[in-house]
């Protein structure tokens, strides 16, 4: 009887896990750096991969914030995201199971070395100012709140070079809600100044909508390590093994994805190459 029960468990267990595995389409969601619509279009080869190698269809969810992509990683309502670091560490806090797989390495930029890192810079466009001092009491732009080159970074590592919040250092500070909208204040004037990563800094300058002269680099914060992709907590192990191999091995066919990215490939990540940021986010 006691075997019987426990072969009955047994088959429940697996058969649950099976369960668990079978589901209609693969959802991934995306911080907002970018438009919508160019995420999308951007996204279609990592998409047709993976999608071939669960042999169900992947599919971008739409995200209006940095905070909607955390909540949808969190609550299950997608199966992969893509997250900046303090995104990242926001969404782990909430649900521990939340896990970093893979992050883009990025290609040589202007602004932005080799590598698997990043910068926080503040921009200032060259007439409104040539160093620190000229900024105070002016225009500042962050892109959101729970960005980490946008806000985070800066709020812990220029508050504390400066010696006071940003919101003492500069006459105003607003969000725009990406980095991209950051750029477009900038060469709009409608902001004296803006914290932007250095990668989307590069992409303006390839894109030929600024040159190497349109804004001084006033600041530039410590390396921060590259945003990550995330599984859900809810994703079956069977699926975040075959997304490994899809995202990871046999890179070749992604090189119009990388191209789109600004980077050279994918490189595997863990929970270690993010955690030194809780030291500069607020407790929750």
């Amino acid at each position: 009887m006691k075997l019987l029960a426990g072969a009955l468990l047994a088959l429940g267990i697996t058969g649950a896990a099976q369960a668990q595995c079978t589901q209609s389409s693969l959802r991934i969601a995306v911080i907002p750096k970018k438009s919508m619509d160019v995420l999308m279009r951007e996204y279609r080869p990592l998409l047709q991969r993976l999608g071939t190698a669960l042999d169900i269809p992947a599919h971008i969810v739409p995200a209006s914030s940095y905070e909607s992509v955390i909540d949808a990683i969190v609550s299950g309502g997608v199966d992969i995201a893509w997250l900046g670091p303090a995104s990242y560490m926001l969404a782990h806090r909430r649900d521990p199971r939340v896990e970093p797989f893979a992050s883009l390495s990025i290609g040589q930029g202007h602004f932005t070395p080799a590598g698997h890192h990043y910068q926080a810079l503040l921009l200032a466009p060259r007439a409104v100012a040539a160093d620190l001092q000229a900024l105070r009491g002016k225009r500042g732009a962050l892109s959101d709140p729970a960005s980490t080159s946008g806000s985070v970074v800066p709020n812990a590592e220029f508050s504390a070079q400066v010696g006071m919040p940003l919101s003492k250092f500069f006459g105003s500070v607003v969000y725009s809600g990406s980095h991209d909208k950051s750029l477009d204040a900038l060469l709009e004037g409608r902001v004296d100044a803006a914290f932007v990563a250095s990668v989307r800094a590069d992409a303006y300058l390839d894109s030929g909508r600024i040159s190497r002269d349109t804004f001084n680099v006033l600041w530039r914060s410590e390396r921060i390590y590259y945003d990550p992709y995330v599984f859900s907590g809810g994703l079956c192990d069977e699926y975040k093994a075959r997304i490994r191999r899809a995202m990871l091995e046999n890179q070749e066919g992604l090189a119009d994805f990388f191209a789109s990215q600004g980077a050279t490939g994918l490189a595997p990540v863990s929970h270690a190459e993010y955690a030194p940021l809780l030291r500069m986010m607020p407790a929750p």
